[in-house]
């Protein structure tokens, strides 16, 4: 007769407490991983979010009219120049150049440029009596096409009664930032093309409302060089001190007598980011220095991580 052996009470027991200690130490191995991957998720995603956000902002600060920067931080009732403010919540606005019409268009043998950022003082065109500037190598109505496209057909230089561009001239301008918006703009220069044709007329600024009187004699001022712009951009953080989105405004014409706190730009504002911790902009000479912090909110888990990062525009 055989005799069979079996598993005592006492070895089972022990089997049973092993593998439940090894299914402990798995289930909390499997738990830190998780943890651990939601956590590089969070940081590698803020840290895209807040790269990205930056990078918007550059561009856009890159292709500023540089003395038309100005920053509140008690909500747009009082503003200084940025070389003398930190701004850490509050808001910045510019005007910014329109880069993108001056990038123009492909005229069928070579990508011209929209305006060429001159005038032709000595040419018949350029004439106060008739109040037009006559601007070389410019193609206006590639300019306008790219202008119609960006603010949906509100700033326009071939339609009556529309806001229009203007050029800023980049002379010595006496004055501060102050000239550049509401209630008193000056330093713009509203334009349109001749007879609102610029397809006839590529070459060719008219001045409406004639030129702007910079340094207070009776007469308009005049320069050799200008810029086109087409709106003026603010950073405007929405929420708390710790935790706001940071929305961007746009599409704005100050020489218009528009500012950008309009319901109409209130409604169409962007925002850039959300749960932003800090924003902080200050300019050193002509270097302006962006240092923006976007926290995770706890989205991910009980835990909160932030990213950090800075940019420097020229």
């Amino acid at each position: 007769m055989k005799k069979r052996t079996a598993f005592t009470m006492i070895e089972l027991v022990m089997v049973i407490v092993v593998l439940g200690i090894v299914a402990s130490i798995g289930a909390e191995i499997v738990t830190k991983l998780y943890e651990n991957y939601l956590r590089t998720r969070a940081i590698n995603q803020l840290q895209s979010q807040t790269e990205i956000t930056l990078e918007q902002i550059a561009k856009r600060l890159q292709f500023r009219i540089k003395d038309s920067v100005r920053a509140s931080d008690d909500n747009g009732t009082t503003w200084s120049a940025l070389p003398s403010a930190i701004v850490g919540f509050g808001i910045i606005e510019w005007i910014g150049i329109s880069n993108e019409s001056f990038l123009g268009e492909w005229d069928g043998a070579s990508v011209v440029p929209g305006w060429s950022g001159l005038i032709d003082m000595e040419h018949a065109n350029t004439a106060l009596a008739t109040l037009t500037l006559e601007t070389p190598g410019s193609r206006l109505d590639f300019a306008n096409n790219t202008i119609n496209a960006l603010t949906n057909n509100t700033v326009t230089m071939d339609v009556a009664g529309t806001n229009r561009p203007a050029i800023i001239f980049k002379g010595t301008k006496p004055g501060t930032f102050a000239n550049y918006y509401p209630p008193t703009p000056t330093y713009e220069n509203n334009v349109t093309c001749i007879a609102n044709n610029c397809a006839a007329n590529p070459t060719t600024f008219s001045l409406p409302g004639g030129l702007a009187n910079l340094n207070g004699n009776a007469n308009g001022d005049l320069y050799e060089q200008y810029y086109l712009v087409h709106t003026a951009y603010a950073l405007v953080p929405i929420g708390g001190a710790n935790d706001f989105n940071l929305t961007l405004r746009y599409n704005y014409q100050p020489w218009a007598g528009e500012a950008y706190d309009d319901a109409a730009v209130v409604a169409a504002e962007r925002i850039l980011a959300e749960h932003v911790s800090t924003f902080r902009i200050r300019q050193d000479g002509d270097v302006v220095r962006i240092k923006l912090c976007i926290h995770d909110n706890n989205q991910s888990g009980n835990f909160d991580f932030s990213a950090c990062k800075e940019k420097v525009i020229y």
